[in-house]
């Protein structure tokens, strides 16, 4: 019985890890959180808010829907662009919905 009250004693003093050590491995995994998820997400946030920002007449662009035009127009409060799809075909849509720009191909990629 003895052995017993001893093993129970030795355990109950606290002789495991102490408070730091159990607190370095969710720190760590709070620093992994931050650079391989948030940090990431913010930059590509931004970057596509000042593609949002940088919007102008006569930009190629495809939403987000697969709609691909050029902007005819941009409301005066910046909320709303005007796609040209076609000849006589104009659509109003939420700057929002904007997915990406398309670059000008230069004349040497056209020909090719």
């Amino acid at each position: 019985m003895t052995d017993r009250f001893s093993l129970f004693t030795l355990f109950a003093e606290g002789e495991g890890p102490g408070f730091q050590a159990l607190l370095m491995p969710m720190v760590a995994i709070g620093f992994l959180w931050y650079f391989l998820l948030i940090r990431p997400q913010r930059r590509e946030q931004a970057k596509r808010n000042d593609l949002l920002k940088t919007l102008k007449k006569n930009d190629r662009v495809v939403t987000i829907g697969g709609i691909i035009g050029s902007i005819a127009n941009v409301s005066q409060d910046g909320k709303e662009v005007t796609l040209k799809v076609d000849d006589n075909t104009r659509i109003k849509l939420l700057r929002s919905s904007v997915q990406s720009v398309l670059k000008e191909e230069s004349a040497e990629d056209s020909s090719k």
